[in-house]
């Protein structure tokens, strides 16, 4: 985990660095000051920018391990108090779209699974390839049209309770649900032909508890492997949703702090999704062997 984050703050800090532009120039033209050679050399002696890269990554790390984000360049605000602000929104958009693409992909699998071949199955699949080819940006502005302009029932941007909460959600996931939906479908198909379910079935067991005990934990290895994956790409498609919603958490603050070359918001941006990612992916890791003791995971027990 640590090499993994290290390398993600090495990789955002000297790419954004190398991007064109002065911060120290685009900080005072944001702050309405007229930015001359004189004023920009102060600024950046201020921020710090004529020290050599290293230097200031070196500088940055240092104040990592005290807790201590640094400065934006462009607000002059602490960055623990921008995330402070901005990360309630951006975890309640992601969680609640990350409990919408597990419920609804996990649940829509099994069910086209046990159904295999029938028409609500076929129907299911070209569904499901069909929101999975969408982009996410382009089914907002469709959602938008529809149920914010033309039914009027929900609203089309802004933060606030439940119903604002929808649209956002649905262009969020439905690509990760779709993706999802299918490979539980396969998994289920796959399991319910083994012998032991076939075993359960002749000792008359009720479906419910064929799936449940049987079938279901089987097929969740995939299944709990794409999840992982599909975190970070609800955290990635975040900051695009959140800008089209004018939604008020971490993505629109990134998309701010990018066009003003912030150097100390985007590095801590990288490091918060880099942190939560790997963090997912570890448990991810362990649940293997809660859910099936056969798995090993320790270096010396490996086969």
């Amino acid at each position: 985990m640590l090499p993994t984050l290290l390398f993600l703050t090495l990789a955002a800090f000297f790419l954004t660095t190398a991007a064109r532009g002065d911060p120290a120039e685009i900080a005072l033209r944001a702050g309405g000051q007229e930015p001359t050679p004189e004023a920009i050399a102060a600024y950046r002696k201020q921020l710090g920018l004529d020290d050599p890269i290293w230097m200031r990554y070196g500088r940055w790390l240092a104040g990592l391990t005290r807790g201590d984000l640094g400065k934006s360049f462009l607000s002059a605000r602490t960055v623990n108090e921008i995330i402070r602000e901005r990360i309630e929104p951006t975890l309640r958009l992601g969680l609640t779209a990350f409990v919408f693409t597990t419920v609804v992909g996990i649940g829509l699998g099994i069910l086209f699974g046990l159904t295999a071949g029938s028409f609500l199955d076929i129907g299911g699949r070209w569904l499901s390839l069909l929101l999975a080819a969408i982009p996410s940006f382009w089914l907002a502005l469709l959602l938008i049209s529809f149920f914010a302009e033309t039914l009027r029932s929900l609203p089309a941007a802004g933060y606030g309770g439940p119903r604002y909460l929808i649209l956002p959600v649905i262009a969020l996931s439905a690509g990760p649900a779709a993706a999802l939906m299918r490979l539980t479908r396969g998994s289920v198909i796959e399991v319910w032909r083994q012998d032991y379910v076939r075993t359960a079935k002749a000792k008359g067991l009720a479906q419910r508890l064929i799936i449940l005990r049987h079938a279901l934990p089987n097929a969740l290895f995939p299944i709990i492997t794409l999840l992982g994956l599909r975190f970070g790409q609800l955290l990635a498609g975040a900051i695009v949703i959140e800008t089209i919603f004018a939604w008020p958490g971490m993505g629109t603050a990134l998309i701010a702090a990018i066009s003003g070359r912030d150097l100390p918001v985007i590095g801590a941006y990288v490091l918060l999704a880099g942190v939560a990612f790997v963090i997912v992916n570890l448990l991810t890791d362990i649940s293997y062997g809660m859910l099936d003791p056969r798995v090993k995971l320790g270096a010396g027990n490996r086969r």
